[in-house]
């Protein structure tokens, strides 16, 4: 009789001990499905864009030929007034907001008023280049200075040329230090993770050498404003 008992109480013991262990797995499930929904659907992985050689980081350092990709590109486009200045500045402020800091667009939106009000939008057209031999890959540690994995210094020689019609009014050559850094909070519009804090210092003017038949054949040649 004992014998039989015995058998009960070790089978209600290995039937206790399996739903324990069942218990305990649903519990390591329900983890495991809590991790994978709450894991990232996009991650940002910044490649070097020169691919000839192999390249190994970890995913969360932002490269300095991305950096100074991304404040060229966004600079270029908030300087590209298409038609009428007036309408294009403020109009690239709010498209471009996600990628400049709270402060460099409120001075940004200053240098708007004060362009108004000094009659240097109406009716311009302007274009902003990367003067040829002043690119990233032609000095790169002069391009991009880097403060910290936060943030960075990107100097950027540019050609800044604008128009009143089919007259050309301005043609400024101009070296901005821009500040770039971390600013990962709204992945949807701004999937880059950084955004522009306007400049380190204030932007200068930057000649380049000419021949003198250059300089004599135009004696005359269009004079800015303000960089």
């Amino acid at each position: 009789m004992s014998r039989f008992k015995n058998e009960v109480l070790h089978l209600q013991s290995h039937v206790r001990t399996l739903r324990l262990g069942l218990v305990a797995l649903l519990v390591v499930v329900l983890m495991l499905g809590f991790g994978w929904w709450s894991a990232p659907r996009n991650l940002t992985i910044h490649v070097p864009p020169d691919l000839r050689s192999g390249s190994t980081r970890p995913w969360w350092d932002v490269p300095p030929e991305s950096v100074y990709a991304f404040a060229f590109y966004v600079f270029q486009q908030l300087n590209r007034w298409p038609s009428n200045g007036e309408e294009d500045y403020p109009r690239n402020l709010r498209a471009l907001s996600a990628y400049l800091t709270p402060e460099c667009r409120a001075i940004l939106q200053q240098d708007y008023e004060f362009r108004r009000t000094n009659s240097e939008l109406r009716q311009r057209v302007r274009g902003l280049y990367e003067i040829p031999g002043r690119g990233y890959g032609d000095d790169p540690t002069a391009r991009v200075k880097v403060v910290s994995d936060r943030e960075w210094v990107v100097t950027l020689d540019v050609s800044a040329d604008e128009y009143y019609g089919a007259e050309q009014v301005k043609r400024a050559l101009v070296r901005y230090p821009l500040r770039v850094v971390r600013m990962d909070v709204d992945p949807e519009r701004n999937p880059f993770g950084l955004a522009l804090d306007c400049y380190s210092r204030a932007p200068e003017r930057i000649t380049l050498p000419t021949a003198p038949s250059s300089a004599e054949g135009n004696p005359s040649a269009p004079q800015g404003e303000t960089p």
